[in-house]
């Protein structure tokens, strides 16, 4: 890589934006936490913690390489090329040469990319999904699924050396996914429909009420969510630029209006608005515009939120009536609503902003036609991918706990740790006796110098 002056000003925004998308890996565990019953939020909660260190281990191992190598065919990159992150100490990254940043700042912000991915996947399968058979299906979907999906769709041509011809999603096919709609989200959707089918449904499933047990916990978990989007879509510019400016706007825009329209359909179908139901409306609206942030204007974001709000709120029904138990609402927030954002960035791109007109724009089906062999392409392979490797766990070291464990709750069994000591502790006062000094005008039953019961 020819050796360029390092943008301090652009440097200084992916490294806040990056610490911003490693956010949302907590923020995320006390949104599923909240959602689960009390019995299994510890686990649950693990469950996203645990993604953190093992996918950014592999990532700096060789995940990186993988994904931003020089391409094979634009399915993947060399493994080897970059392993342990040799060869970018020093190095510039970037496809301007106005705006360059450090290259190791470009890994730890797509490093936290990559744990956000893994991590959305967990929420299918709470309260039924052992531990270590989670932490070997995040271990196994990380390489195998999201490394190369992360390499079609973000490796785009000049980003990493002459060498590299980037993914065919991004270059090829020319399909728009600003920060991760397909790669991120229909990926993780995917994999946990698949995983759910593999796991089987909770005991009770349909029959028995399982209602979140801490929505204090959602509402706080969405609003980290929220906060650490905005690094999440307009840090994908790598520049403090107006496209930064415009995703950080249309990302906005979007959560709020997807959290409106959730709640009227809530409203006008069940005849209550509820917490649970807004902060699943923000999710769902941040979830749609990641693929359009930067490529259609602030009206457009607002339709893609309403449709995103709408669209996702009759998604999450579709698990009763087909049987599959998705616990957490992936496959209806996050694989819909990246579906609902994907399409939707080929009917509202404009011309100015993308260099393609959408659909609505005039601009023809063509867009929409990319748009949609992108999403379909990584939806199929991940969920082909994710059912191998479920199967494969499940025939060597299992997949599921008992059905005993399951009715006790997974805190104990799992970790031998419960979410909250909610234990008794009672004091008496015939428990404690001490000598105290009674003082000569003090009770007469009490001489000075006796023992008190206290």
């Amino acid at each position: 890589m020819t050796v360029l002056e390092i943008n301090t000003g652009d440097t200084a925004w992916v490294l806040m934006s990056a610490a911003l998308v490693l956010l949302m890996t907590p923020s995320l565990a006390f949104f599923y936490g909240g959602m689960v019953r009390a019995k299994g939020v510890l686990n649950m909660m693990m469950m996203s913690v645990v993604t953190m260190g093992i996918v950014g281990v592999a990532w700096v191992l060789f995940g990186f390489s993988e994904a931003f190598g020089d391409s094979w065919h634009g399915l993947i990159g060399d493994p080897v090329q970059y392993a342990d992150l040799r060869g970018l100490f020093g190095a510039e990254f970037g496809t301007e040469p106005d705006h360059m940043i450090p290259a190791l700042v470009y890994v730890g912000f797509q490093a936290a990319f990559a744990i956000i991915a893994v991590a959305l996947v967990s929420g299918a399968v709470a309260d039924r999904m052992r531990f270590g058979a989670w932490c070997a299906f995040a271990a196994a979907w990380a390489i195998l699924c999201y490394f190369p999906a992360a390499h079609w769709v973000f490796d785009i041509d000049g980003y990493t050396g002459a060498g590299s011809k980037g993914g065919w999603i991004a270059n090829t096919l020319g399909a728009f996914d600003f920060a991760g709609g397909t790669a991120i989200h229909i990926n993780a959707g995917a994999a946990a429909l698949a995983l759910v089918l593999v796991l089987g449904p909770r005991i009770g499933f349909g029959s028995r009420p399982m209602r979140p047990h801490n929505l204090t916990l959602v509402m706080l978990g969405a609003a980290g969510l929220w906060f650490g989007w905005f690094g999440f879509n307009a840090g994908s510019a790598l520049s403090a630029n107006g496209a930064a400016g415009l995703a950080w706007l249309n990302t906005l825009a979007a959560g709020c209006a997807a959290m409106v329209s959730w709640i009227l359909v809530e409203r006008l179908r069940d005849g209550h608005a509820t917490s649970l139901g807004a902060a699943s409306g923000i999710v769902a609206g941040l979830v749609a515009i990641t693929p359009a942030c930067a490529t259609v204007d602030p009206g457009g974001a607002v339709c893609i939120g309403v449709l995103a709000g709408v669209g996702c709120a009759f998604a999450i029904g579709l698990k009763y009536r087909l049987g599959y138990d998705d616990a957490l609402d992936v496959v209806g927030v996050h694989f819909a609503g990246g579906l609902i954002g994907t399409l939707a960035t080929g009917l509202f791109c404009t011309q100015g902003l993308s260099g393609v007109a959408g659909l609505l724009h005039g601009g023809g089906p063509a867009q929409l036609g990319r748009q949609t062999v992108g999403a379909l392409a990584v939806m199929a392979y991940s969920f082909v991918v994710s059912l191998l490797i479920a199967f494969a766990i499940k025939r060597t070291i299992g997949l599921r706990v008992t059905g005993q464990v399951e009715l006790a709750g997974m805190n104990i069994d799992q970790h031998a740790e419960a979410g909250y000591d909610l234990s008794h502790v009672g004091y008496s006062t015939h428990s404690i006796s001490r000598t105290v000094l009674v003082p000569p005008a003090g009770r007469a039953d009490e001489p000075a110098g006796t023992t008190a019961r206290i």
